[in-house]
């Protein structure tokens, strides 16, 4: 079972989640951030101690940089590759887990046409077949020759394809489990058994066939009570939240043509886009059919070694799963970076699916039943082995934005855009605001560009589809672009920013999206950022026999779908300096960050983690004098070119090299909050507390609230308690008037004023700052001041009244009241009229009646926003005016 902190950690994340959704709603800002994850199960996990009839299915998403990086990068390290590193754990701790079976998801290499590579995956297959573990392994894309979307399986030239001579039926045909293949040779079948009940396992290839779709139907028909588990390269995407499920068109046609109308498919795997996620249909027969992503190969080295474990608990019905690493385990405590976490346990890295087995799967296998229910946990049970003897190091995390000034301001920014000031067409007029300085953006005239067919529509700022990390909101899309028709944001030729001094290091984050129809034909090697000129005319540079007359700078996408960089550094003798990513989807957003550091290293970051493919002995930028920045298009032979084809959102150029906790995917620091001149102790008789004062973030907003509404919300693990709880607050507070709000002034001070300054009595306040939805941790000020003689404090009954809320002696109410002081039907001012309705205590209602659990930030984020009116700041500034 979860324990009550983690419970509790969940509950607040929801919550976040819940009220920014609300709220950035009624401000028009990004739903991304507030998209919602595909529930996890309420129900429990069994705890360590608890039999079941259990089994652990294990799951090999993406391992082609694993593949690609074995010779040249990871031996010489490590002695081995994270590929071997997770079939030998699996064969050394089958027995243990209960595995009888692993399946493969494809892109079993990177470079099909590389011996090298089959070779690396050869020996880390081979390694099951040693241990007699069973499995099945299918081709991706990457796996095939041609990997058209439009070229299926039964067209391609069986005997030329590289997956089928390492990996083939006849291959194959030595695993225990093995049934049979297709015709082509590229999909399998298998069989295994578990707890005395056996399980149909099919493997298809990329791009299935008509011919294929056909074999696999008739293999379910030919075992027709066997519960099936659909392995393939692709069938659902992920949205760019990183949680959300989409569906592709292939997947939609697996769908269609096998999965509705076979009720014995209950789940499917596949790799192929980047992270994790799931989603549920229903299927011709009214069951429920669970489809999971998992890929990991845009992580840090790879992929870090991370594979799905599966626990079947065929006796408490749910699979159980769980994201988990060998190789950071088998990696020397040294080597471990933040990256290295064994566990990934996110809300779709570690989950549940219920499912009644034998409810489910009575229609085609009535007499399915558990086995014997002796086995412990074994989601416990690899988390034993894993973290045993293993310390690692804290990981690095971060929170959806709060607000459109939910971001770290960095001493030394050069240059920041951000679009969220603009709506719609993006005129030759239009400004792009640079918020740090004086490199505002314009858009380049089409008419004095040698672009073909360009129109003004072609480039439009929209807002809802961002990053969920970007706190902007908002980008800038580049549509119909190809080679010849392009269109740019420039910056113009007296920008600060175009000479800038980088020869200390340097940070470039930007946040991209290539289209959903991005061409590698008709848009491979466009760029998205450049700094304009020709390196050919930089004294020194060295000639190079690719890019010779290309601008010094520039960070785009490789016709294989791969962020490139290429940046001539401050020493042009070196030649030009690249870095790479590994594939990209189209349709989906990542954060890139480019850090060259003092001593010359040069890493580029996607989402986060670092690349496999980096550069050294590149400090510092090499530049044309006065070439201007551009955003949307390449830059060659003197002219913009190649227009890039998707968005760019907010980006930003700093002096010197950051790190995760400075990028635009961080989060500003709310926790520098303090007071100045706070009262203490008892104040004597006749004293006042008009305010409070002290410093903050400039454009935070610093809310002043009694702290018993903090506190019993935070106690609270339901919603009835928490709703309870914050009224009981709130009629103290409104009795005592203790609440204010401010908004941190640009020199970061604020002053948080009462409505009516604070008399004789007991004060214990929160005071909490906060930028929208997220807030940080509160201050407590805790006073009194002590009453003159015959002066009642505000809250407390006089002398011969009654309490409110209690009933009088004898029972009577006096003059058709109810106990409390309310009117019959209106609010506690005895008024049905909305005017005088507490802004606050109808926010409060407001978040209670959303049914989420409650938690303070939550609340005082809220509050904030419903007291503090037009005076939350959501633009933080630091260019003079």
């Amino acid at each position: 079972m979860a324990s009550p902190s983690r419970r509790q950690s969940s509950l607040s994340s929801r919550v976040r989640r819940t009220v920014a959704a609300a709220t950035l709603g009624a401000l028009g800002l990004t739903a991304a951030v507030a998209a919602t994850a595909v529930p996890a199960s309420a129900a429990p996990a069994p705890a360590a101690g608890d039999l079941g009839s259990r089994f652990t299915l294990a799951v090999l998403p993406d391992t082609q940089f694993y593949s690609r990086y074995s010779a040249d990068q990871f031996t010489p390290r490590y002695g081995t590759d994270p590929f071997a590193v997770q079939t030998d754990w699996l064969t050394k701790n089958a027995d243990a887990l209960q595995i009888p079976f692993v399946t493969h998801l494809g892109d079993v290499v990177d470079q099909v046409h590389r011996d090298v590579e089959w070779q690396a995956a050869d020996r880390a297959i081979q390694t099951l077949d040693d241990a007699k573990l069973p499995y099945s392994i299918l081709a991706g894309n990457h796996d095939v020759r041609n990997s058209n979307d439009n070229l299926y399986d039964d067209q391609y030239n069986l005997a030329n394809e590289p997956f089928l001579k390492w990996f083939g039926a006849g291959r194959a045909a030595g695993v225990s489990t093995f049934e049979g293949s297709d015709p082509t040779g590229f999909n399998q079948f298998h069989i295994f058994e578990a707890d005395g009940q056996q399980y149909l396992v099919l493997a298809l290839s990329w791009r299935a066939s008509d011919a294929t779709l056909a074999w696999a139907n008739q293999v379910l028909k030919d075992h027709p009570t066997l519960p099936a588990i659909l392995t393939t390269h692709q069938v659902i995407n992920i949205a760019a939240d990183g949680e959300t499920p989409l569906e592709t068109d292939y997947g939609l046609r697996l769908w269609d043509k096998l999965i509705r109308s076979n009720d014995q498919i209950f789940l499917t795997l596949n790799g192929h886009f980047h992270g994790a996620s799931r989603l549920t249909k229903t299927n011709d027969f009214g069951h429920a059919v669970t489809e999971v992503v998992i890929d990991y190969q845009m992580a840090y080295e790879g992929g870090d070694g991370y594979l799905g474990l599966y626990e079947f608990d065929l006796t408490n019905d749910r699979i159980n799963v769980q994201t988990a690493s060998p190789w950071v385990k088998f990696k020397p405590q040294d080597a471990l970076t933040r990256y290295d976490q064994l566990f990934q346990e996110g809300p779709q890295q570690q989950f549940s699916i219920p499912i009644d087995f034998s409810e489910r799967f009575k229609g085609f296998a009535p007499d399915f039943a558990a086995g014997p229910a002796d086995t412990p946990s074994l989601a416990q049970k690899a988390r034993s082995i894993l973290e045993d003897g293993f310390t690692g190091p804290d990981p690095i995390s971060t929170e959806f934005p709060g607000a459109t000034a939910d971001f770290p301001e960095v001493d030394g920014t050069l240059a920041h855009w951000r679009f969220n000031g603009v709506k719609g067409t993006v005129g030759t007029e239009t400004v792009i605001e640079d918020v740090a300085g004086d490199n505002d953006l314009h858009r380049a005239d089409p008419a004095a560009t040698n672009s073909v067919g360009t129109t003004l529509e072609d480039v439009t700022v929209a807002s809802g589809d961002v990053h969920g990390y970007s706190s902007d909101g908002s980008a800038a899309c580049f549509a119909n672009s190809s080679g010849s028709r392009y269109s740019y944001l420039t910056t113009a030729a007296d920008a600060p920013v175009n000479d800038a001094d980088l020869s200390k290091g340097f940070t470039i984050e930007t946040f991209v999206k290539m289209d959903a129809s991005w061409d590698a034909a008709a848009n491979g090697w466009s760029k998205f950022l450049v700094h304009t000129g020709n390196r050919s005319r930089i004294d020194g540079f060295a000639q190079t026999p690719w890019d010779y007359t290309a601008s010094p700078t520039a960070l785009g996408i490789s016709n294989l779908r791969e962020f490139q960089w290429t940046g001539v550094p401050q020493d042009p003798t070196k030649g030009d300096r690249t870095a790479w990513s590994g594939e990209i989807m189209p349709g989906a957003w990542s954060h890139v960050a480019i850090v060259g550091e003092e001593d010359g290293t040069l890493t580029m970051y996607v989402d986060g983690a670092p690349v496999l493919r980096n550069t050294s002995d590149a400090l510092g930028l090499a530049a044309n004098p006065h070439m201007p920045w551009i955003i949307g298009a390449d830059w060659v032979d003197d002219a913009a070119r190649n227009g890039w084809n998707g968005c760019v959102g907010e980006t930003r150029i700093i002096d010197h090299a950051t790190g995760p906790d400075e990028w635009l995917t961080a989060r500003a620091d709310l926790t520098g909050l303090t007071l100045t001149g706070a009262p203490t102790g008892q104040l004597p008789a006749g004293s006042t507390v008009a305010a409070l004062s002290g410093t903050g973030l400039p454009g935070a907003t610093v809310t002043v609230r009694p702290a018993g509404a903090a506190a019993a919300a935070v106690a609270a693990t339901d919603v009835d308690a928490a709703r309870a709880a914050v009224a009981v607050a709130e009629t103290t507070a409104l009795a005592a008037d203790a609440s204010a709000t401010a908004v941190v002034g640009d020199d970061g001070k604020w002053t948080a004023r009462f409505a009516q300054p604070l008399t004789a009595g007991s004060y214990d306040l929160a005071v909490a700052q906060s930028l929208g939805t997220r807030s940080a941790d509160p201050a407590r000020v805790t006073f009194s001041i002590a009453a003159a003689p015959g002066e009642v404090p505000p809250g407390e009954t006089p002398p011969g009244q009654t309490p409110p809320g209690q009933t009088p002696p004898g029972g009577e109410v006096p003059g058709g009241q109810v106990p409390g002081g309310d009117a019959p039907g209106g609010d506690e001012s005895g008024t049905d009229d909305p005017a005088t309705a507490d802004p606050a205590a109808s926010a409060q209602d407001e978040l209670a009646s959303t049914g989420s659990d409650l938690v303070l930030p939550a609340i005082l984020a809220l509050l904030a926003l419903v007291a503090g009116g037009a005076g939350v700041i959501l633009a933080r500034r630091r260019r003079s005016a």
